[in-house]
């Protein structure tokens, strides 16, 4: 066969492949299947990075799993997070401290879980343990040397968060000095935890805080015993390591994507999420409501040791999750929207009615008490649930009696009515 005659032949195979490669696409542009409808948008997540790695990419992955929606995981530090759901630009934040201010007043913090508050140094560095009264003391600058808490003769090299709304060094501060805005004279800041961890590895003199999820499984830095206590889950679960913290889900009380936020939220109270959260030595928070009661005494009983003497105002405890309202939606109507998403009718209430049927008859008495004209703020009352309980608004309360903020306190009337 001619070279030429071969030429032609490949060219009319290649021919007759386009041609039905340009028949089978106009075939498939024919189909007649229903377009899908759109997946929701995704949930962004971003906050205190100590939050994140592991135990929120694991329910992220797992809430994509169930079908129930994706969430975009955004890890950085506490204030980016609760400056990003604040303005809108993600709707939910991972903070391991609770509301510090103020100007936090528009987000609602729902406490998820305990993680320890550890101590981290190099592993090359021998001492085992550090007292509440040492720590205090390394922070305030009054130790600085190794020698004097049982090491070598090396300075304390402290590092510490930059950020001073940080989750977890506001939180140890608060436990160690009663405030989590205390100066402390450490001159090695970072943006986060995850670049402490990192500086820790390199420097045999280094101290520093992370959580105990967060570090659990590196073997480059060694966790430092407080009071004799090794942080575990165990120990956190118990209440013998005193220096632990609540985790929190934050979300704006007006969200646009409340809907979705709620969705999510019932996801977090599953077994499997549980699971999880376990396996990152973490406690759930539902699951341990003995170290929220006791909080207060755990915080006394730590400032005592650092001779302290500050009142220590307890921390609400919270038996449900809050969510975010929708924007213009009627404030009853929305309450019980709330409220059937947050019970499950087979629970049962101390007096044997079923949740639902206790919820609904704390739902008529609130009902009746609407006719007057004032409220007695109770334990573990926030503004927005007085707000539904009476089927009115937050700024109408504010309004109504001058509140700069929506803080309340236990004891405080409140005009209820516009009359």
């Amino acid at each position: 066969m001619s070279q030429r005659l071969s030429r032609l032949l490949i060219v009319a195979l290649l021919s007759a492949c386009a041609a039905s490669g340009a028949l089978a696409a106009g075939k498939t542009s024919k189909s007649t299947k229903k377009p899908t409808t759109p997946p929701p948008p995704a949930l962004v997540w971003r906050g205190d990075y100590a939050t994140a790695r592991g135990v929120v990419d694991d329910v992220a992955k797992a809430y994509e799993k169930s079908g129930k929606g994706r969430i975009e995981v955004q890890p950085f530090n506490t204030a980016s997070g609760l400056d990003a759901v604040e303005h809108g630009l993600a709707d939910i934040a991972g903070s391991a401290r609770s509301s510090s201010n103020d100007a936090e007043s528009n987000l609602l913090f729902t406490p998820v879980a305990f993680d320890a508050l550890v101590m981290v140094t190099h592993p090359s560095n021998s001492v085992p343990n550090l007292t509440v009264k040492q720590l205090h003391d390394i922070y305030l600058g009054k130790i600085t040397n190794w020698r004097d808490v049982g090491g070598k003769d090396a300075p304390i090299d402290l590092y510490a968060v930059a950020s001073p709304g940080d989750g977890v060094e506001y939180s140890l501060r608060r436990l160690v000095f009663g405030r989590g805005s205390q100066p402390v004279a450490a001159p090695r800041l970072y943006v986060n935890t995850a670049k402490l961890e990192e500086a820790v590895t390199l420097d045999p003199n280094a101290l520093g805080v992370t959580t105990l999820s967060g570090v659990v499984s590196n073997t480059k830095v060694r966790m430092i015993s407080i009071d004799g206590v090794s942080p575990s889950l165990a120990t956190v679960s118990d209440g013998s390591y005193l220096l632990y913290t609540p985790l929190f889900l934050v979300t704006n009380k007006e969200s646009p994507k409340a809907a979705q936020i709620s969705a999510f939220m019932d996801f977090l109270l599953t077994d499997e999420v549980k699971g999880l959260a376990r396996a990152h030595h973490l406690v759930p928070y539902v699951d341990a409501p003995q170290l929220a009661q006791g909080d207060k005494a755990r915080r006394e009983k730590l400032l005592a040791e650092n001779g302290i003497k500050t009142d220590v105002v307890a921390d609400p405890v919270l038996t449900e999750a809050q969510r975010p309202t929708l924007p213009g939606a009627a404030a009853g109507a929305t309450a019980g929207a709330a409220d059937a998403a947050a019970a499950p009718t087979a629970d049962k209430a101390p007096d044997g009615k079923s949740a639902l049927a206790a919820r609904n008859a704390e739902n008529t008495a609130a009902s009746g008490a609407a006719a007057g004209s004032t409220y007695t703020v109770a334990k573990g009352d926030a503004l927005s649930t007085i707000a539904k309980k009476y089927s009115v608004t937050v700024a109408q309360l504010k309004d109504w009696n001058h509140l700069p903020s929506d803080n309340v306190k236990v004891g405080q009337v409140l005009q209820v009515t516009g009359n």
